[in-house]
């Protein structure tokens, strides 16, 4: 094995006093609503408000003297620069972490109070690759040791801790774990300690790993047999969303996981919003991407035991309006039109009176009136109670001879709306 269950029980050794400890929770809701026993693991509880700190933490204080006089560095916007920096707060050890110039200024100020003196944040490039690249080139410079944040063993080792304490709660008695997939560094160490414990004595578990729809790059690396760099992705979920995932990861989740599967942003969203609204729960995207899977293997988990690691809760709550947006599109119960009005009065009101259904709520409308002109478009954006208000409503359009055009995730516009 690339990573043993020897390498996780010292890094459970060295982070006794330093991560939590973390709940296994029942959800109720959730098994109620699968027919299943769906419990939660809750690293969003974290000091750090992610499972980050086991591996970061694991990896420094593993150095030898000379390394930790020369250093440590890093590149990360999100949680992977918070637990490092917490890190090198504990052990009193420089570091240097290197984040994009658009990262925004609530992130920067976080990874500074945990750092608290002990790291230097350097803003580099306007995307995380070239914010990497930059501290690769430090590390070579300056004899800094590089913390990776999945593709090092001893960052594998500490995320492994995770599935080492779902295994002191539950022992073999567990169907289904499922995970977040970023750079795979997570689920890499979970399986090693639940498929080394419990080799020989439970084939019936699966281990599922979950990735957002826009950033599949483990996906497509296994369908591929190799590790694969994708060309775009979708930075919605970003602590998830990554381009290449490791080669070390790669090879643990292609012997270890069952399965990896995509899963819409929109669908990420509605799971936020339900964990919040039902239990108090603010997860982050990539902290609920685990819960999001379960509708897809909905007929598979009946019966059975299931824990959901729920990653993190650094979510900042601006993004909540685009959270909501995302979601209610998902459900198909927002949509946008593009709808030509004749430029007389009684226009709009005949839309209000004769399309408009009695659910049926506008929520965005924007039209400028044309001189000299006989039509004029506006963009009109409908909110729906149920789905299948949609097609009704398009039904109530065409009595009335409207002439609209239904905007699709194709279209430009769409993507500035949405």
């Amino acid at each position: 094995m690339i990573v043993t269950i020897k390498d996780i029980d010292e890094a459970a050794e060295r982070l006794v006093g330093i991560s939590e400890k973390t709940p296994l929770q029942k959800n109720h809701r959730l098994s109620k609503k699968y027919g299943a026993n769906i419990y939660m693991k809750r690293e969003d509880l974290q000091e750090v408000r992610s499972f980050k700190i086991r591996g970061a933490y694991n990896k420094i204080a593993s150095l030898t003297d000379q390394e930790r006089n020369n250093g440590v560095v890093c590149a990360s916007a999100g949680n992977h620069a918070q637990g490092v920096a917490w890190s090198c707060n504990a052990l009193k050890i420089k570091g240097t972490i290197f984040m994009p110039v658009v990262t925004p200024n609530q992130k920067i100020d976080k990874v500074k109070q945990f750092g608290d003196g002990f790291i230097e944040v350097k803003l580099f490039g306007s995307t995380f690759d070239e914010a990497s690249k930059a501290s690769m080139d430090f590390a070579s410079q300056s004899g800094a040791t590089y913390v990776h944040p999945f593709n090092d063993t001893k960052t594998i080792a500490g995320q492994g801790t995770v599935g080492k304490e779902i295994f002191e709660k539950l022992g073999g008695n567990i169907d289904y774990i499922i995970s977040c997939v970023g750079g795979g560094g997570l689920i890499s160490g979970v399986s090693s300690y639940l498929r080394g414990t419990l080799k020989n004595k439970n084939d019936k578990l699966r281990i599922i790993g979950v990735e957002p729809s826009g950033a599949g790059s483990m996906h497509e690396s296994l369908k591929q047999n190799k590790v694969v760099t994708l060309d775009e992705i979708d930075t919605f979920v970003d602590g998830a969303a990554v381009r290449t995932v490791g080669k070390l990861t790669f090879e643990i989740v292609k012997k270890n996981v069952d399965a990896v599967i995509l899963v819409p942003e929109g669908k990420v969203c509605t799971t936020m919003i339900e964990l919040y609204q039902n239990e108090g729960i603010v997860t982050e995207p990539a902290g609920a991407l685990a819960l999001s899977a379960l509708d897809f293997l909905s007929e598979k988990i009946k019966g059975k035991i299931v824990v959901c690691i729920l990653s993190g809760g650094n979510n900042d709550i601006l993004r909540y309006p685009e959270i909501m947006e995302k979601s209610l599109v998902f459900q198909g119960r927002k949509h946008y039109f593009l709808i030509e009005f004749a430029q007389k009065p009684g226009q709009l009101k005949r839309m209000l009176d004769e399309a408009l259904g009695p659910n049926d709520d506008i929520v965005r409308f924007e039209y400028m009136k044309k001189t000299e002109k006989e039509k004029a478009p506006a963009l009109v954006g409908f909110e729906l109670r149920d789905k299948n208000d949609l097609k009704p409503l398009m039904k109530r359009m065409d009595a009335i001879e409207l002439k609209y055009t239904k905007l699709t995730e194709k279209d430009m516009l769409y993507q500035y709306l949405v």
